[in-house]
């Protein structure tokens, strides 16, 4: 896993509608405005925000998994209007050369194929760039919308880890997917 020029600056990507770059303390409201909505955090291993403090926190959080070569979060910039809508980035396991992929968006730019761009775009970098040989998500049961756009892109059921996580208080069963370099290369991710 090559990641020695990732940890010298921040990489930024970017795609015909979207800009992929860290998230940074001034986007701490637009980071707010998102989870701030229920409607995202409904499926989310976090509770809903009521204070912008809540919003610093995970920005901090971010920029110190990357600091510390944990993972790595962009913040999703809509270039026609130059707001952070979302954020989408990688865990990773260096040893198993692979990463765990996280996503999630505003809900007004939900059904727009905005996250399919997004995440097409970390996948290559993370297959071609940093020589990921998978990537796996876990998703609740019932989020029915991040399970279509992961087949979508050409992930595989592994199948249901029962009682997998706890968070807001219960445990979770979670399915957990993953695509392989080799069936992103066949699908030209």
């Amino acid at each position: 896993m090559d990641t020695d020029f990732l940890f010298n600056s921040f990489p930024k990507l970017e795609t015909k509608r979207l800009v992929l770059r860290q998230e940074n303390l001034e986007d701490a409201e637009a980071v707010f405005a998102i989870f701030s909505d229920p409607k995202v955090t409904q499926f989310h291993n976090l509770h809903t925000f009521i204070e912008i403090e809540e919003a610093l926190g995970i920005i901090q959080r971010r920029a110190k998994r990357f600091k510390i070569g944990c993972g790595i979060r962009w913040g999703i910039i809509h270039k026609q209007d130059h707001k952070l809508i979302g954020s989408c980035g990688f865990i990773w396991d260096k040893q198993a050369c692979s990463a765990e992929i996280g996503y999630e968006l505003a809900s007004n730019y939900w059904r727009q194929g905005i996250m399919t761009e997004a995440l097409q775009t970390i996948l290559q970098f993370g297959f071609e760039d940093i020589g990921l040989q998978f990537v796996v998500a876990q998703v609740m049961l019932n989020n029915i919308a991040s399970k279509k756009l992961l087949e979508k892109l050409g992930f595989q059921s592994q199948g249901v880890l029962k009682q997998h996580d706890f968070w807001k208080g219960q445990y979770h069963d979670l399915e957990q997917f993953m695509l392989t370099k080799d069936n992103a290369i066949a699908l030209h991710l």
